[in-house]
């Protein structure tokens, strides 16, 4: 179980047409165990029902000051005494106004004036109206009033043009939204890390790779920012969306990941392995298309690749160091003989069929107190508890702060 699992949450929708996204967002904050308690503005009643965000999050949605539920009549005091914060997507250019000044004319915007946790907003809104000076001095006002303000994003907008001003996804309003509740385990470590597949090229346009997706290392990623890491990722090729707040070095090669590690390895307090790095190169790649005849056989000469999860263990002043093994067989047994032999602190093992390209994952972690075995859960939440666990092996070892 994750230390977020159980948080309880108001999502406040308002009137812009992203809010059909407040839909998705609660699902995948479910997806994190979150609780999550929609209120909703009159005006965002007009682009999604009450209905629908009831049926989602399975809670009471609430849109009216003076809602009868609520025992004594104060909605706008009751609705986030327990809740670990409050976060508005979409937050409109009015409504962030609203929070900026102080103006408190309906539920939502009262229960953020009376609040006493912390205050989200997922801007949303016409590129011409984000880069108004007024919203400017808005939102300067609300980072300054410690408003966490996540994003916009870059992209097409409902009116037909394409700039900033679009909200965030729902998964990574989600992801932040984690990131944001979660204990910070790891605040101020330098996390370095790999994910994703390599490419090994035959020719200009072949190549050997493998089926990682790099969901589990992005999750990963996405986990040990949420414990407050400093995060460096260094990712082979991916369709995944890259983890806000992490700095990326996007590779294709195996000698690739290795140079950018090397280049990071020293500034690392934590590496962490995920990476699914072929084991073998081709010795001579061709520099042109290799032309295909209907007899010919094609032989290629392969050589080892660097062991970059050993090299890194082998370092004078390592870092601590986590390895993953996938395998197909003899699960325990070949990864505690990966972890003895690279001599690494830590290994993450999982069944390669049963998790590439899954949303989910079942793995174990092994290190000098034994096996732990994790259940079958989704890879975010497998994610969390990774980290979870190798923070409380490197303060065991590092009680002090990152050096």
């Amino acid at each position: 179980m994750t230390d977020i699992a159980g948080k309880k949450i108001i999502l406040g929708i308002t009137g812009g047409v992203a809010a059909y996204k407040a839909a998705e967002c609660v699902r995948r904050l479910g997806d994190y165990g979150i609780d999550v308690h929609v209120v909703m503005t009159q005006a965002a009643c007009g682009f999604i029902t009450p209905a629908t965000l009831q049926a989602l999050s399975g809670n009471p949605v609430h849109t009216d000051m003076w809602d009868t539920r609520i025992p004594n009549a104060m909605a706008h005091i009751e609705l986030s005494r327990d809740k670990a914060a409050i976060v508005i997507a979409p937050a409109t250019a009015n409504f962030m106004a609203k929070l900026a000044h102080g103006q408190a004319d309906d539920l939502l915007s009262t229960l953020c004036l009376a609040r006493e946790c912390a205050l989200l907003v997922a801007p949303a809104m016409n590129r011409q109206m984000w880069e108004h000076p007024a919203t400017r001095r808005n939102v300067a006002q609300l980072q300054q009033d410690d408003v966490a303000v996540l994003g916009p994003a870059s992209g097409d907008q409902a009116c037909g043009e394409t700039g900033n001003g679009r909200m965030l996804e729902a998964q990574e309003i989600a992801d932040a939204v984690a990131a944001f509740l979660a204990p910070k385990t790891l605040a101020g470590v330098r996390v370095l890390m790999t994910a994703g597949p390599t490419f090994e090229p035959i020719d200009a346009v072949r190549g050997i790779t493998n089926r990682s997706s790099g969901k589990m290392g992005y999750a990963i990623a996405r986990a040990a920012i949420g414990a407050g890491a400093k995060v460096t990722l260094v990712s082979g090729p991916s369709s995944q969306p890259l983890p806000a707040g992490a700095v990326v070095t996007q590779v294709q090669s195996a000698a690739d990941m290795f140079e950018a590690v090397k280049r990071h390895a020293r500034q690392a307090d934590v590496f962490i392995g995920v990476a699914a790095v072929a084991d073998y190169r081709v010795d001579k790649p061709h520099e042109h298309k290799i032309k295909k005849t209907e007899k010919a056989q094609l032989t290629l000469k392969l050589v080892p690749n660097p062991d970059i999860l050993g090299w890194v263990a082998a370092q004078p002043k390592a870092p601590f160091t986590v390895g993953f093994a996938a395998e197909s067989q003899h699960l325990e047994t070949y990864a505690d003989e990966k972890r003895r032999r690279k001599k690494v602190d830590m290994i993450v093992a999982n069944l390669a069929q049963n998790a590439i390209g899954a949303d989910d994952n079942e793995v174990m972690l092994l290190d000098d107190g034994g096996t732990h075995k994790l259940e079958r859960a989704p890879k975010e939440a497998v994610a969390r508890d990774i980290v979870a666990h190798l923070a409380r092996l490197y303060r065991t070892r590092n009680p002090s702060p990152s050096r």
